[in-house]
């Protein structure tokens, strides 16, 4: 069980698939389980809220083509993740990899899942649902999408840093062109030391400062 929950911690904030996953939690060994056999592992671990992942978003309004569906991976608290994989604050500062799916620095994964905590926390507090948004070969991605009842929804991106380029709201822009005043608003998360919204209108929010 410790494996896999390591396993998992790899794959903070990624869509890896379980074939990674296994390989991940069951590497060295010869004969791989299969997909029946460690899904009750998956099982305990959800029904524990320890294994929280968030699901893909399904637009109920205006739909969108070639969406993937695959979940992205979180743990209940990053900082579970952390401990999990032996990262410290000096190896996290430092910007050191990890050996888990994915790119960069295993901080920014970290940044991404303490991110959607918060988001998820506040939203179930305003009757809404969270996902993430990602199309078929990773052209358009968005990390979290809160929808409220009425299906109009706030894109948000996590951004590990202080500054927020057009590069980092590319994507939010492009959802509004698509779904049009059903996007209620715009935001990149950052770890910046002020509030303020873009001429474009995204708003740009240090996660200090992000609240219900």
């Amino acid at each position: 069980m410790r494996r896999w929950l390591r396993a998992y911690a790899a794959a903070t904030a990624t869509t890896a698939a379980y074939e990674t996953i296994r390989d991940a939690a069951t590497g060295g060994e010869g004969n791989k389980p299969s997909k029946g056999a460690t899904a009750p592992y998956r099982d305990v671990l959800e029904r524990l809220w320890i294994v929280d992942p968030v699901p893909a978003w399904a637009p109920t309004r205006n739909p969108l083509a070639r969406l993937t569906h695959p979940p992205k991976h979180h743990l209940a608290d990053p900082a579970l993740a952390a401990r999990l994989l032996g990262a410290t604050a000096t190896s996290l500062l430092a910007g050191e990899p990890a050996k888990r799916p994915g790119k960069g620095p295993l901080v920014g994964n970290l940044f991404e899942s303490l991110v959607a905590l918060s988001v998820r926390v506040y939203a179930q507090a305003a009757e809404a649902r969270v996902g993430h948004l990602r199309t078929f070969g990773g052209e358009r991605e968005i990390d979290l999408i809160v929808e409220r009842p009425d299906g109009r929804v706030l894109a948000i991106e996590a951004k590990l840093g202080g500054t927020v380029d057009d590069e980092d709201v590319k994507h939010l822009l492009w959802l509004r062109r698509e779904l049009g005043d059903d996007v209620i608003d715009m935001a990149v998360i950052t770890t910046g030391p002020r509030a303020y919204r873009r001429p474009d209108g995204v708003a740009v929010i240090p996660l200090a400062l992000l609240g219900p």
